[in-house]
């Protein structure tokens, strides 16, 4: 394989060898179901997944159609409530019987829903992957939805979120990303909130599961010890025993715009008021989309800025300075909108400065760039990082499904290692000067005085 695939989605069939001569296949259904496989030579267990292009952010108070799907009624937090629910039970199958399948095997199952899409997923021996597909094709179909089960799972549900909001990093992050990102439906929270839950109805939830559980949306990625035609036999088979007509001709819903959306920042400044003995924080401005061309030059920007033990934030915080234990930089890319983000947790009385120094560092990339032993070193720690994720199942299943769903092209470890390496220090220079010029935003949890961070903000303005 030479450069990424194109994966065009008129396009029935594509099949080619990627790096480590995996064989990657794609079947387009005439149903619109797609279904990708990745043959790893020499593999024993496969990781496969069912995933749908819905996530939190097509939540609205009342659902207007998205991507070619009907308008209906519906709540915040629909489709991390939809996610637990399809745990509970089908006609075939109760919450127990789903759970034993797996157990018996020593296989996991598990599910996310994230802002631009869910994913019911499992890992199993190569000889249990027919019975994976199975249970989460019925489990994907044939939910029941049981208004018992619904009332049982709000209250586990309100306890994930109350443990959510014990724990502080998650409170300020999820600030962080409203203050960063404002009205955008990227900037609320995953699982909803509190009074959504309670909110939530039974008939919201099962409409927002038949408006966007169709074969249209469906993408199913399988990777590992996995054959492609017996996967397309199983799942043909599984979906059509659930009552799914695939013989309707359907063209599968159309990918997101990859064009980015104009962000209008909520807050310059969040401060939740705890009495901690840390300060937990985020710094940060709108990042790149995941598409944008530049997207491996923000990698090895994150990598020299902040993303390990030699970076430098952990050097100029940690190390020299002795003034947090965890301090780290982050990027994170959707179809239409990003953020690039520093966190810090240290004592309320360090957080000013700690915030400041941070700031620091990150107009010192854009104004005096980066050494090339530092640009060797990141893309060495990028190279080898993506090597070693590619040894494990999961991550070759989950490249599969966001090369579908959001990229519309697969790139390969060879392919990937190629496009770090053209990454230049006049790049990162450039990327740093942009995100240095965009509107900053702080959130901290903890028991903080908000003057303190305000003079900072205003010297470290735009």
């Amino acid at each position: 394989m030479n450069g990424a695939v194109d994966l065009p989605l008129g396009v029935p069939e594509l099949s080619f060898t990627a790096s480590g001569d995996c064989l990657v296949r794609r079947s387009v259904l005439p149903s619109g179901v797609r279904i990708l496989t990745e043959h790893v030579p020499g593999s024993r267990s496969a990781t496969i997944g069912y995933w749908v292009a819905v996530g939190s952010r097509d939540e609205l108070p009342a659902l207007a159609a998205i991507n070619g799907r009907s308008a209906h009624p519906g709540t915040f937090g629909s489709t991390h409530f939809l996610e637990h629910l399809l745990f509970k039970g089908t006609s075939t199958r109760t919450a127990l019987d789903i759970a034993v399948s797996f157990d018996a095997v020593g296989g996991e199952h598990n599910a996310m829903t994230a802002k631009e899409y869910t994913c019911y997923y499992a890992k199993v021996r190569d000889r249990d992957l027919p019975m994976a597909a199975a249970v989460l094709t019925d489990m994907l179909t044939s939910s029941l939805l049981d208004p018992e089960e619904f009332e049982n799972e709000r209250g586990v549900i309100l306890e994930e979120l109350s443990m959510a909001e014990d724990d502080p990093s998650d409170v300020a992050n999820e600030r962080f990303f409203e203050a960063v990102l404002g009205e955008h439906p990227l900037g609320r929270p995953i699982g909803g909130s509190p009074a959504t839950i309670e909110a939530a109805t039974r008939e919201a939830v099962w409409n927002h599961y038949r408006a966007n559980y169709r074969p249209q949306d469906l993408v199913v990625t399988a990777a590992g010890a996995v054959d492609h035609d017996e996967l397309v036999a199983s799942v043909t088979t599984a979906l059509e025993s659930a009552g799914w007509d695939l013989s309707v001709p359907a063209t599968p819903v159309e990918r997101r715009p990859a064009e980015a959306s104009a962000i209008t920042r909520g807050s310059e400044l969040v401060v939740v008021d705890r009495q901690l003995e840390q300060v937990n924080m985020f710094l940060g401005v709108p990042g790149l989309i995941a598409t944008d061309d530049r997207r491996m030059t923000m990698s090895v920007l994150n990598s020299i800025f902040g993303g390990g033990m030699s970076s430098r934030l952990f050097q100029e915080v940690r190390e020299k300075r002795g003034l947090a234990y965890s301090v780290y930089s982050f990027a994170a890319a959707y179809s239409d909108a990003g953020v690039f983000g520093m966190y810090a947790g240290c004592s309320p009385a360090k957080a000013a400065p700690v915030a400041e120094l941070m700031l620091d560092e990150l107009h010192l990339l854009a104004d005096k760039g980066v050494t090339d032993a530092e640009m060797d070193r990141a893309i060495g720690q990028i190279s080898g990082a993506s090597a070693l994720a590619l040894e494990d199942s999961d991550t070759r299943m989950s490249r599969l499904g966001r090369a579908e769903i959001t990229q519309g092209e697969f790139t390969d470890l060879d392919e990937g290692l190629r496009r770090v390496g053209l990454v230049t220090a006049a790049d990162v220079r450039e990327l740093a000067s942009e995100l240095v010029s965009r509107e900053l935003s702080l959130s901290a949890v903890g028991a903080v005085d908000t003057d303190l961070f305000a003079p900072l903000l205003g010297a470290h303005a735009g």
